[in-house]
């Protein structure tokens, strides 16, 4: 079992850049499918980003693709999501998830994934 931990929230002016920290804790990272889901005021949680199974394939949604990139470090046994060119429809509530069973087809769907952190507030506004 693996507990997650998100960091580096804030708040940002539109145009500028954050860089969110998912920890994870007893269990190594490595063979888990990993995402950063967000849910936006109203709106129902959606994929940002993500790796598959033991991190050989990166993902991004559309919204996000060329200004966020995703990484890993199994060292740290962290996984960070930078973020730039921030628009205020970026603001939400962002958050990690891991799996260890899930297929590649199921990444973007947040019910599929058993382990998530608590969250972190990302607010873009002037």
């Amino acid at each position: 079992q693996v507990q997650l931990v998100e960091s580096g929230g804030g708040l940002v002016q539109p145009g500028g850049s954050l860089t969110l920290s998912c920890s994870a804790s007893g269990s190594r990272l490595r063979p888990y499918a990993v995402a950063w889901f967000r849910q936006r005021p109203g709106m129902e949680r959606e994929y940002v980003a993500g790796f598959s199974r033991g991190g050989g394939h990166t993902y991004y949604s559309d919204s996000v693709k060329g200004r966020v990139t995703i990484s890993r470090d199994n060292n740290k046994n962290t996984v960070t999501l930078q973020m730039n060119s921030l628009k205020p429809e970026d603001t939400g509530v962002y958050y990690c998830a891991a799996d260890q069973r899930i297929i590649t087809s199921s990444l973007r769907l947040p019910d599929q994934y058993d382990y998530w952190g608590q969250g972190t507030q990302v607010t873009v506004s002037s």
